[in-house]
């Protein structure tokens, strides 16, 4: 069988954006992918919203999902690291309508599913200039966080078109993917080359 529900995400990077951002942001969102998460650590709050509200205008108009990083007292969607994650109680934040976390390790992932969160990110699978210097955690580790949870399990690092059909097999739910996004050519171009790329055949 072919494998079509594997999702393809944008986690964005303004420091890699080769052009205007916000230009970069409606070039992303017109290829549809499958969420677009505006992560920005250097962007102070004020700025980081009056982005994050012109991002949820763009991805509105091409009916594309779109996460913040917290801001749950603004946003409905939200991705958070887990020591954010931490100091909330999730399941009593009834206005949240999906949160989604960070997690390097299978017991944060338990810990995240616990705490009441819809999905989990899990990184770096591959190397990673985002991440120079530090081992890749690799896809045995990727297979026992997808073994560990019963939310989606998406992975982040290093993955491209020519390495995103192991990420799939090893039972991931979906990539997420930061540079690639930000560097690319032509993002309908480089989707359709990582739609391509997931597909698993079962023979």
């Amino acid at each position: 069988m072919i494998i079509f529900m594997f999702k393809i995400i944008c986690v964005t990077d303004k420091k890699s954006c080769r052009e205007d951002f916000l230009t970069r942001i409606e070039k992303i969102a017109s290829a549809k992918p499958d969420r677009i998460i505006f992560r920005d650590k250097d962007c102070k709050d004020d700025d980081y919203v009056k982005t994050a509200f012109n991002i949820l205008e763009i991805s509105d108009k091409y009916n594309v999902p779109c996460s913040m990083y917290f801001h749950p007292e603004i946003f409905s969607n939200i991705h958070m690291t887990m020591p954010m994650l931490q100091h909330i109680r999730l399941k009593d934040m009834n206005f949240i309508n999906l949160a989604g976390a960070s997690v390097h390790s299978v017991e944060e992932a338990v810990e995240a599913e616990k705490m009441g969160v819809d999905y989990v990110i899990v990184g770096h699978i591959f190397e990673t200039d985002c991440k120079k210097g530090l081992e890749p955690r690799g896809l045995d580790f990727l297979s026992q966080v997808c073994s560990a949870v019963k939310i989606p399990v998406y992975a982040i690092g290093g993955i491209n078109a020519d390495n995103i059909n192991l990420v799939a097999e090893a039972g991931a739910d979906g990539a997420c993917i930061m540079s690639g996004f930000m560097t690319c050519d032509n993002p309908a171009e480089y989707i359709k080359d990582l739609r391509k790329g997931a597909e698993i055949n079962d023979f």
